[in-house]
Order: structure tokens, then sequence, then C-alpha cells
């Protein structure tokens, strides 16, 4: 019997619906697609049914879901208070990943959560020790300029390291030899200056600026700035005069405390700006750099640029790294023997696994905003758990960036050794991952 085209087509479909494989979970999943709703309670995370072994991660944002605490059968639902954006934002710590162990300290705040201090055409606000007692080696503070408002001429007797998080802004500084420093900077771009080093910073451009700044000192805070202003209003007059070779009256208009951020006039260009007097010389420091001009260093997943005193010479007490982690990939499992991480999420959403030691472990998760501790030495990863790049600075009190890859360290490592210890009861599994590893190649963020 001849089938017509339609018959045909019909057959095809039906035969094409009946193989499992081809609609099974795990292929949906693989392929992006929601599980449909023939796959029933067992398909919910947060239900009291739903079963997952391997603890994969579940982007409640993105699929507008709310968290309880349901894992693998055991919990409970939630019938008091329940803050729905909040817990979206941290599932993990709705329901942890069975690995989860002990008692870690908390190592995620959000700026959101941080007091902002608002000025003429500008604003701060801080994440320190006091926010989060485990930001122990670095603060950080979040500024905005307007189009010409002035952060006004100050230092600090700590290190200021920044990066521009959007906008334009000009920086001057004066070095301890007495050379002055100008430059502008736009978005991706970084500065330094070395304890009391005094510097000003002022929004250009239609918008202004934005920008992440970090102290070398978790214990930092802005409030204990060294301000110009301040400094002379609280100097007797008959000072200021005789220090300046005027007569008195000339100061009888200054503020009468500091300014700290204000309206300032728009200023020209750079060199219509630089002082000109005959003692007036220029810097031989570098107090900025151009981290995203760098070329990256391209991964499986992703990319990475680093930025230490190997390229960036006078930021001698802070490095950091920008990396982007695609969807679907992971800052590979890693430790820092140097140095604490600050990290700051710029955008997307990531699940991050800290291991401490001791059988102690404990998962976080950021949002654009967010920042995160991780202690020297404590493993851990960068998961996206989203639909877009993950964008974030890795930040530590140290001169250069270094860590450890646990990928490379298991193939510089004796394959006997290797096997013995992770799959003495498992030859087939111990080969396999013995081939995989092998190589010893280090994939930052991998795919």
């Amino acid at each position: 019997m001849k089938l017509s085209a339609a018959q045909l087509l019909l057959a095809g479909a039906s035969f094409t619906a009946a193989l499992p494989h081809l609609d099974s979970p795990r292929q949906r999943l693989l392929n992006g697609m929601d599980l449909p709703s023939k796959y029933g309670e067992n398909s919910k995370p947060y239900t009291p049914g739903h079963r997952d072994a391997e603890d994969n991660y579940v982007d409640a944002v993105g699929k507008k879901l709310d968290p309880k605490p349901w894992r693998n059968g055991f919990g409970a639902s939630v019938l008091g208070p329940y803050n729905r954006d909040r817990s979206r934002q941290s599932p993990d710590m709705i329901r942890p990943p069975s690995t989860d162990h002990g008692n870690i300290a908390n190592m995620r705040w959000s700026f959101t959560d941080s007091h902002v201090r608002i000025e003429e055409g500008g604003w701060t606000r801080q994440t320190t020790i006091r926010e989060l007692p485990t930001s122990v080696e670095l603060a950080g503070v979040n500024m905005r300029l307007d189009k010409g408002v002035i952060r006004e001429l100050h230092w600090h007797k700590e290190a200021e390291w920044a990066y521009v998080l959007d906008g334009e802004v000009r920086v001057t500084a004066l070095d301890y030899e007495g050379g002055n420093f100008i430059d502008d900077l736009k978005k991706g771009d970084l500065w330094y200056f070395p304890s009391g080093v005094p510097h000003s910073l002022q929004g250009l451009g239609e918008n202004g600026t934005e920008f992440l700044i970090i102290f070398d000192d978790g214990n930092f805070s802005e409030e204990s700035t060294f301000i110009l202003s301040d400094w002379l209003a609280h100097t007797p007059k008959s000072v200021i005069a005789e220090n300046f070779h005027l007569a008195p009256e000339l100061f009888d208009h200054l503020p009468a405390g500091e300014k700290y951020i204000f309206q300032g006039s728009v200023p020209g260009s750079i060199e219509d700006e630089a002082p000109k007097g005959k003692n007036v010389k220029k810097s031989n420091y570098q107090f900025t750099h151009k981290m995203l001009d760098q070329e990256p260093k391209k991964t499986s997943g992703g990319q990475v640029r680093i930025t230490d005193s190997k390229n960036f010479p006078i930021s001698k007490t802070v490095a950091a790294a920008h990396a982007v982690i695609e969807p679907g990939a992971i800052r590979e499992m890693h430790w820092h023997p140097n140095a604490d991480e600050w990290s700051f999420f710029i955008s997307g959403r990531a699940r991050v696994t800290i291991f401490a030691s001791e059988g102690t472990a404990r998962t976080f998760d950021y949002v654009a905003g967010d920042v995160g501790i991780v202690p020297r030495n404590m493993g851990h990863f960068v998961q996206n758990i989203g639909d877009e790049p993950v964008e974030m600075l890795e930040i530590f009190r140290a001169d250069e960036f270094r860590d450890f890859s646990l990928f490379q360290w298991m193939g510089e490592t004796p394959q006997r050794l290797v096997l013995d210890h992770l799959f003495a009861d498992d030859k087939e599994a111990g080969e396999k991952f013995w081939e995989q590893v092998k190589d010893a190649k280090k994939d930052e963020i991998t795919k």
C-alpha cells in the first residue's frame, strides 16, 4: 500500500515521539528546554517529591521560582514570613546542597544593604568589616559623581585601588617626589594611589561616572578620609595666612567644613588644565591602567584578564582579575595561597561553594552588586547559574595574582597516586578520569 505524503509525515512524527532518548528530561535540559508537565511533581525543584543526587543548581530568578527548604524528600514547607525576592536571589541558602556542612561565617553582602551617603551631585556607600565581618583584608566603596561633580582633594592612610564601572572620570594626584599626575579614564580602567598620596576625582561626560574603590584594610571608613577643606576649617586663619604668605582676610570665605562631594565647573582638556608654574613638574609614576584594553586569556568557558604589579607596577598592595563566565561554565575549582579573595559581581547570577577544611563547606549565591569573600587557601568555584554571562572582579591584598587549579594539580601528580586516592574502588572510572586530566591543562573558566 502506498502512503500519502501526509501519512508519511504523521507516521514519522509518531515514531520520533516514541523515541525516549529524544524527549528524556536530561536531553531536554541539555537542549535548553523546560521540562513538560508530564514529568509531574518530580520535575519541580522545590517540592517533596523532587530528587537530585548531584545537587544541580536552579536559576530561581530566571525561572521565577520560589525556593523552599525541600531536598530529596527531607524538609518542610514555609509557614511563616517569606521574602520572595531575597529567597530567589539566594536559592542555595534556602535549600543548600547536600554537600554543605558545618559552621562557616557569612561570605556575602549586597551593596543594596549598605547605607548611602547622598551629596550634591553624587553619592557613596561602603562595604567594610562593619557590614561584612569576613571582609578583613579589603574594604570597598561604591561611588557616583555626576557631570562636573568633584570628590574633593583628599588622601588616605590606606592605599586606594579603583575600577571604573561606567562613564568617564578625571583623576589628579601628587607623587612622593612632588610630581603632578592627571589622566582621564573610562569604563574598565583602573587607578591606584599609594598610602598618603593626595588626589581628586571628577565626573566627566554627560553622565559623569560610577566606580568601585578598594582600600587595603577591611577596617577602612570613608569618614576617616583626610580632606582639604576639613583641614583648613580646623586650622587657625593666622596659620593659613602665614603658610601661604598672604593676608588673613583673604581667607574669610573658606568653607566652614568639608565639601566632600560637590558640583564643580566642567574642566577643559588635560593640556589646558595642567599646572604651569616654574617649579611644576610631571610625575614619573603611572597611577592608572586600562584593564579592559588588555588582551584577555580566552578559555573554553569565558575569558580572564589579570592586573597586578607585573603589568601595573605602582599597584603594590592590590592585585585583581576580571573574569567573564559564560552561561553553562564555571570558574574552575581552585584556591588562592597568598590572600583572601574579595569578589564584586558586575552582572549575572552565580553560585559559589567554599570548602574550609575540617569537613565544612557552605554555598552562597550572588547577583549584580554583591560582594563575596573567600578566605585564603579555601577551595572554591564560581558557577554561572543564569542565562547571561557572569562578569566579576576577583580582588586581593597582594602584589601578585596567584591561584592553584585543582584540574592542573591532578594532571601534574603521578597517575598511581591520584587513582589510589580517588578511584581505588572503581578502576574503570579512574582510567576515564586520568584520560581527562593527564594533560594538566589549566582552564580558569571551563565550559
